[in-house]
């Protein structure tokens, strides 16, 4: 049994620059997408860092589960949907892939859908900045399981030596009364450079624990900590450029939601038509990368269906 992709959303900041709206907006569409009633979500997981007025508690997954109107039926005999965060920076959309795919492999759930989004906590900005590198934006990924041989390999991770590389916190020495719509991001100057390497190197972990050695008809989307990031990281590792996926980059980089947007955005050009697979690769603070080959069903994939 393995674990495929049923549909994919995406909301961006035209209408609201609220992560926890944006990301409900997504869940909301992918659903409508995929057919599945909001009663068939098992777990929601969201994976998205930066939030609304930098919220605390409560966990912004119960939020966002809200503003899906997912499990809002509490009768004894109404089924339950568990959502929780799962915060590991551009990585945790697959940190989350990992963690759907064992729950849907205990058959304990139909579905696990997994949000992903950022925004600037002062919810003023919508693109990204130089001090706010991130577009404000929320995706969905919906996630069952198959009998099929496509569907998702295994995830591996890899965590890198010396500085994080990106850090993000807010100056409480500095904030005043103004620390709710305040962040600090920091890069390192040789954080992409550190990011390409880790990245490579979990690419190729994955490609070789999946005995996937002919790269043809293989398309590569990667996190976006720069434009040309996945162009670097599909080189490094033989991937005809041509086949490199990117997300709307418009407005800069959606960071967690990078993954799932830029499936998306394939799914919906027509993108994947001619590929087999898949190969997710994901870096960034930590240093931290992650990596996992998707293959495709056999057949054409319509734009946010299941492919």
């Amino acid at each position: 049994m393995g674990v495929r992709i049923t549909a994919t959303a995406v909301s961006r900041a035209d209408e609201t620059r609220s992560v926890v709206e944006n990301s409900g907006r997504a869940a909301r569409h992918c659903l409508e997408r995929a057919g599945v009633r909001p009663e068939q979500v098992g777990v929601l997981i969201n994976a998205g860092v930066f939030r609304d007025s930098n919220t605390v508690e409560p966990a912004v997954s119960a939020l966002i589960q809200k503003a899906a109107g997912i499990g809002l039926e509490y009768g004894v005999d109404d089924p339950r949907t568990f959502s929780f965060d799962l915060m590991n920076g551009a990585i945790g959309v697959l940190d989350a892939v990992r963690v759907g795919s064992a729950i849907l492999e205990t058959g304990s759930a139909s579905h696990v859908l997994i949000v992903s989004g950022d925004t600037h906590p002062s919810m003023t900005r919508t693109a990204a900045t130089d001090d706010f590198p991130y577009a404000s934006s929320g995706a969905a990924l919906l996630l069952e399981s198959t009998d099929g041989p496509e569907g998702f390999g295994r995830v591996h991770s890899l965590a890198g030596a010396g500085g994080p590389a990106v850090e993000a916190y807010v100056d409480t020495a500095t904030m005043g009364t103004a620390g709710r719509g305040l962040m600090t991001v920091v890069r390192e100057p040789d954080a992409e450079q550190r990011l390409l390497a880790l990245a490579t190197e979990a690419a190729l972990a994955a490609l070789t624990d999946s005995g996937h050695a002919d790269l043809t008809g293989t398309a590569l989307i990667a996190s976006t900590p720069s434009e040309a990031f996945p162009a670097r990281l599909a080189e490094s590792l033989g991937i005809a450029a041509e086949s490199v996926l990117l997300p709307d980059l418009t407005d800069g980089d959606p960071h967690t939601a990078t993954l799932t947007q830029a499936y998306d955005l394939a799914a919906a050009r027509d993108g994947l038509d001619g590929h087999t697979h898949v190969l997710f690769v994901a870096a960034g603070a930590g240093p931290s990368a992650s990596a996992v080959l998707y293959g495709l069903p056999g057949r054409s994939a319509a734009a946010g269906a299941a492919a």
